[in-house]
């Protein structure tokens, strides 16, 4: 039996990541933050989420010194998750597209709502929301980073945004497709109405040479007989 497969750098920095899709480390998520520290193109600083403890968690991996997040990415403070006002929300469906984790439930022009349970605190739905109706309130009593996300959490998070990643690109898949085959089909059309002219074209064409031929042997009976006539 060949031996099992070694998680990869940016596997094991991965896992130790708390999964909360902010983009708070300037990165899209999760993923791409510990592909950037693992070919080191980022600092093992930048997941205000994490806290100081995931600092020290990369740090150890890593064999290097925990040293303090950088506050251009933010600060460790504890969790919270969104809350809509529901009286306000006018079913824009901008902060569903916006969630990472599908935390929020709803449908365009109707009221949406948190699933306080998959919420990860990210922020993300804030900034889309056209009517300010979305506050962040903090959960977790003063805990922050790690200490206030398990890594359950962080665990059902993950997977819940690699299902929303492959949902969203099958989509988009099954779009273009559709697109596809309605531009081939108007494609079609166009042929075919490109061939139905070409063939009235020659069509007539063949009129206007039935009509000319006519007219030469008129004329030339005509003068045929102006020179019988002679």
């Amino acid at each position: 039996m060949s031996p099992p497969s070694q998680k990869s750098l940016a596997d094991q920095l991965e896992d130790l990541l708390p999964q909360t899709q902010c983009t708070k480390c300037g990165y899209p998520a999760c993923r791409p933050y510990a592909e950037a520290i693992a070919d080191g193109s980022a600092n093992y600083n930048q997941c205000p989420p994490g806290g100081i403890e995931g600092v020290a968690r990369m740090a150890k991996l890593l064999g290097k010194p925990v040293i303090p997040i950088n506050p251009v990415n933010g600060h460790e403070r504890p969790r919270p998750v969104a809350v809509i006002d529901e009286s306000l929300c006018i079913g824009c469906t901008l902060c569903i597209q916006a969630c990472p984790v599908d935390a929020i439930v709803g449908a365009a022009k109707q009221m949406h709502t948190i699933v306080n349970d998959l919420c990860t605190g990210c922020d993300l739905c804030v900034a889309p929301c056209p009517v300010d109706c979305i506050a962040m309130v903090d959960v977790t009593a003063g805990r922050t980073g790690w200490d206030a996300w398990s890594q359950a959490q962080a665990d059902d998070a993950r997977a819940r945004h690699d299902f929303r990643t492959q949902r969203l690109k099958r989509e988009k898949e099954e779009n273009d497709a559709r697109l596809a085959a309605k531009a081939a089909s108007k494609l079609q059309a166009v042929q075919a109405e490109t061939a139905i002219s070409e063939e009235e074209q020659a069509e007539q064409a063949r009129k206007k040479a039935i009509i000319q031929a006519a007219i030469e042997r008129a004329r030339l009976k005509k003068e045929q007989a102006e020179k019988d006539a002679k």
